[in-house]
């Protein structure tokens, strides 16, 4: 029997009744070697062959995060709203479920990134990243993206943003996203930054709300090490992983984002259409309103 590991965002209201229906069918069909309700367990410490995540999107990029690496496939039931990551749905997951246990279904490695907040001054060097960064003050890792966000009170910040070795080039808006090609349809799509297939290994650098009618996203490899300078900030200016793990930054302070160390790993449905998500869940492509009576 395959062993699995139930993590149920029961804040959401149809996940316990789901939950509590599903568990009978688990402990007879697997090897249940534990349920998470409140969000506090130790990941890193479980033995499992699948994690099966109840909940929504933001519930499964908190379990890749605290995975820290640990090579385990996370199936995700979407009970949230949007479900990009969590690619089954509550009516379908049971059937997928049993295909998994059974001839199993495909698994995709899915790209991560780590981002650091070094002290103001800090001598970074990219080719030495590990030494480089033992000084960072906060460290995260995130399956989406990493925001820097102005805050309150809400003035424009300046920033320094610069890809490896090029040169530093001065920004002024609201902040800026690098997201992994899988979170490009997260807040990246929100801000004005293009979608990318999952399959590509990339980043999107997309300022947030720009002085400037040229600032526009790009696209650049996930081998790239991004660094932002918080040149100019507000009381409230903090770096968001994932829009969970945080951290306030203070004028000087340096944020560098690279690919991570390790990819998460997620079951997909086999039958999901990519382009059909985009047009059922973000109306992508969506043709004009046509009078009726016309």
């Amino acid at each position: 029997m395959k062993r699995v590991f139930v993590v149920a965002n029961v804040e959401k209201p149809k996940v316990r009744p789901a939950l509590g229906e599903l568990l009978p069918w688990l402990k007879q069909n697997t090897e249940l070697v534990g349920v998470e309700e409140d969000g506090q367990h130790d990941l890193t410490k479980v033995c499992a062959d699948l994690i099966l995540i109840l909940g929504g999107d933001g519930t499964l990029l908190s379990v890749a995060r605290r995975l820290a690496g640990k090579p385990v496939p996370l199936m995700g039931v979407n009970f949230g709203r949007l479900g990009f990551l969590s690619s089954f749905t509550p009516a379908n997951f049971r059937t997928y479920l049993e295909r998994f246990l059974g001839e199993g279904l495909p698994v995709r490695s899915r790209q991560m990134l780590e981002a650091n907040v070094l002290p103001p001054g800090t001598h970074y060097d990219r080719h030495q990243h590990e030494s480089s960064c033992r000084c960072a003050s906060f460290s995260a890792t995130a399956l989406n993206d990493a925001v820097i966000t102005a805050g309150p009170p809400f003035h424009m910040i300046e920033l320094e943003i610069s890809a490896d070795s090029e040169g530093g080039v001065r920004y002024f808006g609201d902040g800026v996203i690098v997201s992994t090609s899988s979170g490009s349809t997260a807040y990246n799509v929100s801000a004005g930054g293009p979608i990318i297939n999952a399959d590509v290994e990339a980043f999107c650098i997309t300022p947030i709300c720009p002085h400037s009618l040229s600032f526009r996203p790009v696209v650049v490899s996930s081998k790239t090490t991004v660094r932002v300078i918080a040149s100019r900030v507000n009381d409230g200016t903090t770096l968001f992983c994932d829009g969970q793990a945080m951290s306030k930054l203070c004028k000087g302070d340096i944020v560098v984002v690279r690919r991570g160390k390790y990819d998460a790993l997620l079951v997909e449905d086999p039958d999901a259409r990519e382009w059909r998500s985009l047009a059922e869940k973000l109306n992508w492509a969506a043709g004009p309103k046509y009078n009726e009576h016309e």
